[in-house]
Order: C-alpha cells, then sequence, then structure tokens
C-alpha cells in the first residue's frame, strides 16, 4: 500500500488544537471527525499552548510591516526632494551638466 503523508494548514491545525481544547469531544471523536491521528491532535494542541504567548507579546506583523513600508516611503519622498534640489543648485553653480528629460 502506498500512501503519502498529507500536509495540513496552519489554519487547519490551528482549528483542531482548538477544538482539542475545548474538549468538547474526546481525542478520537475528533480523530474520526477530522481524519487525523489522535497523537497529531495532542501534538497539535501542545504546540498551540506553548506558543500562545508569542501572539500577545509582539505586534502582529502586518501592521509592523505597514508601518515600515510608510516610514520608507516618506524617507525616499524626502531623499527625491533633496536630491532633486542639490542637482538644481549645482546645474545653477556650473559643477554638474544640465539634465535631459
Amino acid at each position: 500500500m502506498n500512501t503519502s503523508r498529507k500536509k495540513h494548514s496552519a489554519a487547519f491545525k490551528a482549528q483542531v488544537a482548538i477544538e482539542a481544547i475545548r474538549e468538547l469531544e474526546t481525542l478520537s471523536e475528533l480523530s474520526k471527525r477530522f481524519g487525523v491521528h489522535p497523537h497529531m491532535i495532542s501534538l497539535w494542541k501542545r504546540e498551540f499552548l506553548s506558543r500562545s504567548p508569542e501572539i500577545f507579546s509582539t505586534k502582529a506583523p502586518d501592521q509592523e510591516a505597514e508601518k515600515r513600508e510608510k516610514a520608507l516611503f516618506e524617507k525616499i519622498g524626502r531623499l527625491e526632494i533633496e536630491m532633486d534640489f542639490c542637482k538644481r543648485a549645482s546645474e545653477k553653480l556650473g559643477t554638474l551638466k544640465p539634465s535631459k528629460k
């Protein structure tokens, strides 16, 4: 019999772990419902509980990424304005040839 390992998404694992934490059903009942071995459910539950403090200790990565991106775009804008100013000043002083646009 040739069987391949199933790869479950993080969302699926979280859903199964939450159901196991609720303890409304036994591990064997959850195993039948989700089609996963009870040992895997126990591992996912243990990992979910051990890593849950990380959720509250850091900000969401999307918010941090948005803040960094916004700051970088602002910096790019300032630098472009400064560069244009320096180019025009250099052209007036004759140290730089006028750029052709």
